[in-house]
């Protein structure tokens, strides 16, 4: 197990670090912040100045040391904007972007693998079929438009629940957080549903497939056999089985969800990680870019490599493959 844990942190480690480079070549190679950030009618010596205060006037190559040098030491800049930390401005944004997937999450594995388990179990039936037409058109269905039309129904047309903006939100353990309150509750409805349906949807498919396969097992139907009642069957015999493959995709998609929140924060004013990094981009803040680009690297690396021991926790026979690789 420990040889196991010591390469998959390895390749962890190797993987963030071709992500830094990327990154930072990326960012750094497009767009003049300074065309932006100072007064169109500036002198060459003020362009200068501010270009020299910005550090933008030494070689690509010295920024990137200088950039490395500082993220060891957790420092990804200062924004030009904003003149703060840019570590710490999106780190005041980070427990509304992690509300937001947890919640959307929550929900796509709470109605996901009910649903799927039940298409596989009856997969001719009325129901089974009408939840695979569903999910279809969770994975068909743009999510910008998704979200507007989900505020047109709930919000314009019915008033059930606000349109945008997080609500009311509650300090817990030193972090604000809107789904313990009624109102917040009511704000975060509509975004994580939003941001729920196609993960929803891919959790169905996997389930279904899955419990398809698995119910045609022999230990299935000996415990068939035995008189077990279906709902020990499927809980015990069939629900344990399907979850190594559902737990994989739930780590994975959380990282997504989080990395691609975007277009749900924009649609419903969500005031997240997402939404800050399109103000960033449309003032070429580049600290600002690149510290949320490190940060969700660094989220979606941490929780692969957690998935990954979880599985292997599951499934000795994955740790035993690697080892033996």
């Amino acid at each position: 197990m420990i040889v196991y844990l010591v390469r998959r942190l390895g390749q962890s480690l190797i993987a963030v670090a071709a992500m830094a480079i990327l990154v930072f070549v990326g960012v750094y190679a497009i767009g003049n912040p300074v065309d932006i950030l100072i007064n169109p009618e500036a002198t060459q010596a003020e362009i200068a100045a501010t270009t020299h205060r910005l550090g933008l006037d030494r070689p690509l190559l010295e920024q990137f040391g200088i950039f490395v040098w500082n993220a060891l030491h957790g420092d990804l800049g200062r924004s030009f904007v904003y003149g703060r930390p840019a570590m710490e401005i999106i780190l005041e944004r980070l427990p509304a972007t992690m509300e937001l997937a947890l919640v959307a999450l929550i929900l796509s594995v709470g109605i996901g693998v009910p649903l799927g388990v039940l298409a596989g179990l009856k997969p001719n039936s009325v129901g089974g079929r009408s939840i695979m037409a569903g999910s279809i058109l969770g994975f068909s269905l743009p999510n910008f438009w998704q979200g507007m039309l989900l505020i047109l129904v709930f919000a314009v047309l019915l008033g059930w629940l606000p349109a945008g903006g997080r609500g009311e939100t509650v300090d817990l353990l030193g972090v604000r957080v809107s789904f313990l309150t009624l109102d917040g509750l009511k704000h975060l409805i509509l975004p994580a549903l939003n941001l729920a349906l196609f993960k929803m949807s891919l959790v169905i498919r996997l389930a279904r497939a899955n419990t398809r396969e698995v119910a045609l097992q022999d230990y299935v139907k000996f415990a068939r056999a035995k008189g077990l009642s279906t709902r020990r069957v499927v809980l015990v015999h069939i629900l344990k089985n399907i979850m190594i493959p559902v737990v994989t995709i739930i780590g994975l998609e959380l990282g997504s969800m989080v990395a691609f929140a975007i277009v749900t924060e924009t649609v419903f004013a969500w005031p997240g990680m997402g939404k800050l990094l399109i103000d960033s981009i449309n003032l070429l803040d580049r600290p600002l870019i690149v510290a949320y680009l490190m940060l969700t690297v660094l989220i979606i690396v941490g929780i692969n490599l957690a998935v990954d021991v979880l599985y292997s926790a599951l499934d000795p026979r994955v740790r035993l493959s690697e080892v033996k690789a």
